[in-house]
This record gives structure tokens, sequence and C-alpha cells, in this order.
């Protein structure tokens, strides 16, 4: 599988919004380069021309350039096996975009062609890179406010649910698919523990017929919790990260890493809480903690991955390192959204369902 090319090509099949945006993030790589794409419709094909990247008139005339090392998907999730194994059987690497199937099983049938034929297949899961869950990982891996025992994750807008095949179930719409395979890919991405159940709650407020949000509930072997909620009704967001430790509890409020972290001080003299007014109630309990029982902090500088996507697909096609998203995790992350969308179908916790 090694390749000494100075830059890879590519062929982007699906030339809307994300299909536009892998060509500028390549353009900027070095070590790949679009070479042409293939879209259905006649103006986003026109686009890419415009954009200098000649249009392919078929799918088939993109399959048999012996010059195409690499397609990179970036249709609705419907043909995203069909074109890879189509792609796999005339020897080619897949790139594919997030969800890489609406099964498990596609993803197998997509995992064995790629074995069968020796090439590469990884998933663009590109949230893995996002500075606000970098932070968090790190906050979980070194215990900045003590051991994570909870950690909420969300996404809220207030647009509904975007495009047009987005909204239909045939094409593999919906927020959980969407939006969801980020968020559940980044917790299990994040925690080495088996998730022990999960209670998935599914939002149809806007009467299409797949989701417009939902919640999912997990409990891992470790003893974490995790909640991740997506809604696309929410006119007020709640925090991208609420995160609580034994030491203390953070927060990122957005992408923009507007956040602190607030800790116990352990030197401070105990002081015992004095009531306040709650309403029209007094508390002890919920009172503030005295000026000098904790400590307020800026989060963490967040980790790095040791390359980008990009980069360590090259490396992969050249045989120099293992793929930072790996297909196993893939897998177990599709298997996840299959446990999701059936307890929010039935109304059950399920168990015993993970791939760890």
């Amino acid at each position: 599988m090694n390749n000494e090319h100075a830059n890879h090509s590519v062929v982007i099949v699906g030339y809307g919004g994300m299909g536009s945006y892998h060509a500028k993030l390549i353009k900027d790589n070095g070590r790949l380069k679009v070479t042409g794409t293939y879209d259905i419709d006649g103006q986003r094909a026109a686009a890419s021309e415009k954009d200098g990247y000649p249009a392919y008139s078929s799918y088939e005339a993109v399959l048999r350039d012996p010059a195409v090392e690499t397609i990179l998907i970036a249709t609705p999730n419907d043909v995203h096996k069909d074109l890879a194994v189509q792609a796999f059987a005339a020897g080619k690497h897949v790139i594919c975009e997030k969800p890489v199937t609406m099964s498990v099983e596609d993803f197998k049938e997509m995992t064995a062609a790629a074995e069968r034929a020796d090439r590469v297949l990884m998933v663009h899961q590109n949230r893995r890179w996002d500075e606000d869950f970098l932070i968090i990982k790190q906050m979980y891996e070194q215990k900045t406010v003590g051991d994570l025992f909870r950690i909420e994750s969300r996404v809220h807008g207030a647009n509904g649910i975007p495009g047009d095949w987005r909204h239909l179930e045939a094409y593999g719409g919906g927020m959980l698919l969407d939006w969801g395979v980020h968020l559940l890919d980044q917790l299990v991405f994040m925690v080495d523990s088996k998730i022990t159940s999960v209670t998935g709650r599914l939002s149809f407020i806007l009467g299409d017929e797949v989701d417009d949000g939902f919640e999912a509930v997990l409990q891992f072997e470790n003893g974490l919790s995790a909640l991740v909620e997506v809604g696309t009704t929410n006119f007020i967001p709640l925090p991208r990260w609420y995160v609580k430790g034994t030491e203390g509890t953070g927060v990122i409020e957005d992408w923009s890493m507007t956040g602190r972290i607030v800790t116990r001080n352990r030197e401070a003299e105990h002081v015992e809480p004095k009531p306040i007014q709650a309403g029209v109630g007094l508390t002890k309990t919920m009172a503030p903690p005295s000026e000098s029982a904790t400590l307020t902090g800026v989060l963490p500088e967040p980790f790095r991955q040791p390359s980008s996507f990009y980069d360590n697909y090259v490396s992969v096609l050249e045989g120099t390192a293992e793929p930072l998203v790996k297909n196993d995790q893939v897998l177990r992350v599709l298997n996840l959204i299959e446990a999701v969308f059936r307890s929010g179908r039935t109304g059950e916790t399920v168990k015993d369902f993970d791939l760890y």
C-alpha cells in the first residue's frame, strides 16, 4: 500500500456543502490533491468546474480512471455503502462522510469489501479535532476537576432541520444521524469503558418523519454517566459542555471557548453555610459556598491531535501510521446509535449491547 507520490489524487463524489468544504481543506493540506468531482446535479457539476475541479460525466468514469487513488464520498447518507463498495471493487481507497452508513450491517458490508480489495476506508469523524472536545478530553484524562462522574454534551439551534434530504428517513435524515454521530463518537473515543446502558428519547416537535432532536443518557461501567442532547428548537441554548468532577465543575458555553472551571479550595477553612432566602422559603443546601471555599480558573489549553485528519489519512495510505479514526470505533458508534433509536422508539433502557 506504499505510495511515493507527492500528492495523492482525490475525486470528490457529491459536490454540495460538505464536498466543496472538503475541497478547500484538501487544497490547504498539500499531501492530497483534488483532481475532479462527480455530482448528479448539473448545477453542482458546474460549480465544481468554476472552482477549478473537472467534473466527471458519470460515476463509472471515475471508477475507470486509473489516475484516481481515493474517492471521497460526500453524498446523502443512503448511498454511501453502494458507492464505497463499487470504489473498492475498482481498486480505489475511500474517505466517507459521516454517518458512514445507516446501519451496522451496511457498515460491515463496507469494511468487508475494503478488506477483500486491500483498500483503506476512513470515516471523516472530524469533530475529534474540535478544541472544545479536546479541552474536555484533557480535563477527563488529567482530572482537572477531579474524577469526572458526569458529562453533559449538547448542541442547540433554533433553525429546525436544515436542507432538504435531511428531513427524510429514506436518505438517513434526522439529528441523531446528523449530529448525534459526532457527539457519541467523541464520548466513546474519550472514555475507555464499556457502556452498560443507554436510554434515548427522540423529538418530533417539527412534524418531520425524522427526529428533530434527541436526548441520550449513557451509563459507563467505570461509573461515569453522560447526557448527550441535540436540539433544533432551542432559542436559548444550554452550554456546549457541562462537566462535574469530585473536585469541581467545568463549563464551555460554545465554540468560542467561553468557559471556566470552579474547584474546591482545600486550603480554606470550613465555613458552615448560612441560610438564604429562596422563593418563599429558606435553604442551607443551595446556599452558595463561602468566598474562600472555591477557586475559579480558566479552561486548560486543549490537547492537540498528533496530526490532521488528512495528514493521518495519507500516512495510513503510505503505511507509516495507524488511522486515528478506526473502523471498529465507527462500528461501535453505529451500534450505539441503533441502541438509542431502539430505546427512543420503545421507551425502554437498552442494556448488553455495547461492542466495547
